[in-house]
């Protein structure tokens, strides 16, 4: 423990150093680097895919910095004459953190029974309502990409009962779904019918991944990399022939992309 805290000290005076010598440092605000940390998340995420637990470790330590480093410019709005300003610094955030989290955990910290996991995120969802939020779906942030989005709101849903009772009836919504598409792309309705359809085939297929225990973004994202090997061996392949991509009949291309799937 004493390693660890140690280190964790080396950052911060690290953190106070770099904010008050280094120019790109000093002039950074809490907005400036927004950008930069939702960067880095992907990087953390890419590496996470990858299973390079070399480069989690790194990106890791990329976001952890972030986190430091809000808290260093937020920690200077605390001497701040403008009282309206509300500053913290990073006691306040891991304090704040371990309130939460102990408050959020009373089958350990306090005298509640839990069976299993289900009972433990129904509990969190109860107690999160009790802290403010005025709805189940509220803790959902509006600027998670769609499809990351939908699997959160559908877990939020079942936390407190709002689910469909066995993937059979899932799966039969997801078919129901397929009709109702196909049904308006046949009549020749409008784009925004269609496009709503689809969002609901969407939405019933991400829900029927939750039952199967699939974890729909995961499953996407390694088909896209499965899709980027497969395309770029199909155009070394086409190069290494004395052809182009534009040039080749889609029965050409079909020839490296069977090879590229067996190997």
């Amino acid at each position: 423990m004493q390693e660890k805290l140690k280190a964790f000290e080396r950052l911060l005076l690290i953190m106070d150093e770099l904010r008050e010598k280094c120019p790109w440092d000093k002039k950074q605000t809490i907005e400036s680097i927004r950008h930069l940390t939702i960067e880095e998340t992907y990087e953390l995420s890419d590496a996470i895919m990858e299973k390079d637990m070399l480069n989690i470790k790194k990106e890791l330590g990329d976001v952890l910095l972030h986190v430091v480093f809000y808290a260093k410019i937020a920690s200077e709005k605390k001497v701040d004459l403008d009282l309206t300003v509300a500053g913290f610094d990073i006691a306040d955030i891991i304090n704040t953190l371990c309130e939460k989290l102990i408050f959020r955990h009373p089958h350990i910290y306090a005298d509640v029974k839990v069976e299993n996991e289900q009972q433990v995120i129904e509990n969190w969802e109860k107690l999160k309502l009790k802290e403010g939020n005025k709805s189940v779906l509220g803790g959902v942030p509006s600027s998670l990409p769609a499809l990351i989005k939908a699997s959160r709101i559908q877990e939020k849903a079942r936390a407190v009962g709002f689910d469909w009772d066995n993937s059979e009836q899932v799966w039969g919504k997801v078919q129901e779904e397929i009709n109702e598409f196909k049904h308006e792309i046949e009549t020749g309705a409008s784009k925004e019918k269609i496009e709503d359809e689809f969002g609901d085939l969407l939405f019933s297929l991400i829900n029927y991944a939750r039952f199967m225990d699939i974890n729909p973004e995961d499953a996407l994202e390694k088909t896209n990399k499965k899709f980027i090997k497969r395309f770029q061996y199909l155009e070394g392949a086409a190069a290494n022939s004395g052809k182009q991509l534009s040039e080749m009949t889609l029965s050409e291309m079909d020839v490296f992309w069977n090879q590229a799937k067996k190997l």
